[in-house]
């Protein structure tokens, strides 16, 4: 028999090995998660998608119609300059941000506090920030209340 030091041995009887881009369970075997391209959310495989995963690029058909717009790609550079005007290890409320685009109208502002949480889901996944809460990063796809967004840290 070889130690650990020695190397990997021959897939014992039973066991199951696969690609890295596969999670394995002893059930079967299912695809990575996926990103929804417009909300950030994460989009878990689901039997029903197994013939056609590889094109499955939204999470709900109310993502599939809003798409990113030039409003969202705007919302994410404006999360990129506040951070960047700010210091690195310093927070930025998703307010902020919408407040910076709509500064006298309270209406205006409030009404953009979901697509900028999205926009900072979306640079999540893209590895540019993160969200917190309490000072902790958080899962962007579960988070509830509050939030904070920072820069990235490795």
């Amino acid at each position: 028999m070889r130690s650990a030091a020695e190397g990997p041995t021959a897939a014992s009887p039973g066991t199951h090995t696969a690609p890295p881009a596969l999670t394995v369970s002893m059930s079967a075997a299912t695809p990575d998660p996926k990103t929804c391209r417009s909300c950030g959310r994460t989009i878990e495989w689901r039997k029903k998608w197994a013939s056609n995963w590889d094109e499955v690029a939204y999470c709900s058909d109310a993502c599939r119609k809003r798409k990113v717009t030039a409003q969202d790609r705007e919302l994410e550079q404006r999360i990129r300059d506040l951070l960047a005007a700010r210091a690195s290890t310093s927070t930025i409320c998703p307010s902020d941000v919408a407040r910076s685009l709509h500064p006298d109208d309270e209406d205006a502002w409030r009404g953009l506090m979901e697509p900028v949480r999205r926009a900072a889901r979306r640079l999540v996944a893209a590895g540019e920030v993160d969200i917190t809460q309490g000072g902790s990063v958080v899962d962007p796809s579960t988070a509830k209340g509050p939030i904070r967004i920072r820069r990235h840290r490795p």
